[in-house]
């Protein structure tokens, strides 16, 4: 045979295997089908909830829910600004989110580190219990949670109850807790990925344990803390059940309740509330366009090997 037969031939071979099989052609069409179905599914309500926030409720009750609309309006998003007091909850939740973010970063970085970088004893039981910790409902704690926070007492100045019970900082450190060990989890296992070798070279350097933490390990983490920070800034940000449980001052719940607000006596202005929980979930939606690219760098660490 020549070798140009054989280039050839070569060439319809590798052709060939290239071209799709049937049936890999068929799981890529179900596989994309799956993908399409998934996000209308996932975007169908908030388009629903878009186009309710722009009509007006006379035109609504008019012509009922499932019609063309006759007219758009922003009358809904400056009507539920003013009824539902959200700027006052806005920073109710910013003053509970970002610290409550920040130190359950904080903490949850220090222990990963302690578990996955240096050699300590009970490190693998230890993460186990921090882990163990997300693994029971929160409706368990409940009870015994309203007695240790009327128990415990605080300072003026942190709350004005003198009691860790219907404050804000009360309800920043129960989300710091309930949230430590996943993430003391997530980091422990991303710091193991990354080489002994740099942290080898530190120590030879005569880097200390905080220097290996705090200029070495925690920079090589960014995408990973990225990941971790958009994921709690919108857990702790729509969270309501440990405001309605361990918060009894009205001025002082979250934003969440603000479409509590939002609510007639006798019937509910469904184009309103729509209105306002847009408005309630636009600050997560911005969070996330800002760190959307090391979330989805921290998403997929450990999918590729080099």
């Amino acid at each position: 045979m020549s070798a140009e037969a054989s280039t050839t031939t070569a060439v319809a071979g590798a052709a060939a295997a290239a071209r799709p099989r049937p049936r890999r052609r068929r799981r890529h069409v179900l596989a994309q089908t799956f993908l399409v179905v998934a996000a209308v599914v996932w975007i169908a309500p908030v388009l629903w909830a878009v186009y309710l926030s722009l009509r007006p409720l006379a035109e609504t009750n008019k012509y009922g829910y499932v019609s063309w609309p006759r007219s758009l309006t922003l009358q809904n998003f400056k009507d539920a600004w003013v009824q539902g007091s959200i700027p006052h909850y806005f920073w109710n939740s910013l003053a509970i989110t970002v610290p409550a973010v920040v130190l359950t970063l904080l903490l949850a970085s220090v222990m990963a580190f302690v578990v996955s970088r240096l050699r300590v004893r009970f490190g693998l039981p230890l993460l186990l219990v921090f882990t163990a910790g997300n693994l029971l409902p929160q409706q368990v704690f409940l009870a015994p949670l309203f007695k240790i926070y009327n128990a415990i007492a605080v300072p003026a100045w942190m709350s004005d109850s003198l009691k860790l019970y219907d404050s804000l900082i009360g309800l920043i450190v129960i989300n710091v807790a309930f949230q430590l060990g996943f993430c003391v989890f997530v980091l422990s296992n991303f710091m193991k990925t990354i080489p002994q070798s740099i942290t080898e070279a530190a120590v030879m350097d005569g880097a200390s344990a905080w220097t290996q933490y705090w200029r070495i390990t925690l920079p090589l983490c960014r995408p990973a803390l990225a990941a971790m920070a958009t994921l709690l800034t919108t857990w702790i940000y729509n969270d309501f059940f440990w405001a309605l449980a361990l918060v009894s001052t009205g001025t002082k719940y979250p934003i969440t309740t603000a479409l509590n607000d939002l609510k007639g006596t006798y019937a509910v202005d469904n184009n309103l509330l729509a209105a306002g929980s847009l408005i309630i979930a636009a600050p997560t939606l911005v969070v996330y366009l800002v760190l959307q690219r090391h979330f989805i760098a921290g998403l997929t660490l450990g999918s590729t090997k080099e």
